[in-house]
C-alpha cells in the first residue's frame, strides 16, 4: 500500500524522474534506493524527502507549529492509524472527528502532507463504513471528502460515494 501512496505523492508533485522503491520487514516498510546516498526507509521520511526534492515546502507547514502539526500528524498516522485492530477504529474516528470540529484541513489553511497520508491511510476504513456509522463521523467525512476531491490527490483510490452532510 505504501509503495502506491508514494507513486501518487510523487505524481501529485509533479517529480518527473522515477524513483526506485522496495519494501522490507514483514510489515512492508517503504525503502527508498537513493543514488546519491544511503537508502531512505520509511513512509513519512521518505514523503518528506519528496516534497522537499519537488521544492514544495509548504506541504510540511509555513511555520515551525504547522510543521510541527504535520510531523504530529504523519506520526499518528504511523503508529496510530497503520496496523490498528478493528476495535481501535472507532476511538480513531472518534479522535478525528473531534479534532475536525473546527478545522478544513489537519494543520493550517491550506492542504499539508499530513492531509495526504492521513487521507490515503484512512481511505480503506471510510470505503468499509455504511452511511450509518459514516453519519457518526460527519467531521471526518467532510475532511474526507474535501481531500478526495483535492486536484491530484486521490490518483490509485477509487471515489468514496454516499457521504452524509448535515442538512443546513
Amino acid at each position: 500500500m505504501a509503495l502506491r501512496e508514494l507513486s501518487s505523492l510523487e505524481k501529485f508533485l509533479g517529480i518527473k524522474k522515477l524513483n526506485k522503491y522496495s519494501t522490507q520487514g514483514e510489515r512492508k516498510v517503504p525503502v527508498l534506493q537513493n543514488n546519491n546516498a544511503q537508502s531512505l526507509v520509511g513512509l513519512a521520511t521518505i514523503s518528506c524527502h519528496l516534497v522537499h526534492e519537488a521544492k514544495r515546502r509548504e506541504l510540511l507547514g509555513d511555520s515551525a507549529e504547522q510543521r510541527a502539526v504535520v510531523q504530529q500528524w504523519l506520526e499518528y498516522r504511523l503508529t496510530r492509524l497503520d496496523h490498528c485492530s478493528r476495535d481501535e477504529i472507532n476511538i480513531i474516528l472518534k479522535e478525528l472527528n473531534q479534532y475536525l470540529v473546527d478545522k478544513v484541513y489537519l494543520a493550517g489553511n491550506s492542504i499539508t502532507l499530513a492531509d495526504m497520508l492521513m487521507y490515503y491511510g484512512i481511505h480503506h476504513i471510510i470505503m468499509e463504513l455504511a452511511v450509518q456509522q459514516k453519519e457518526k463521523y460527519l467531521n471526518v467525512t467532510r475532511w474526507f471528502d474535501h481531500i478526495q476531491h483535492y486536484p491530484g490527490v486521490r490518483h490509485h483510490l477509487p471515489p468514496v460515494l454516499k457521504l452524509p452532510f448535515k442538512k443546513r
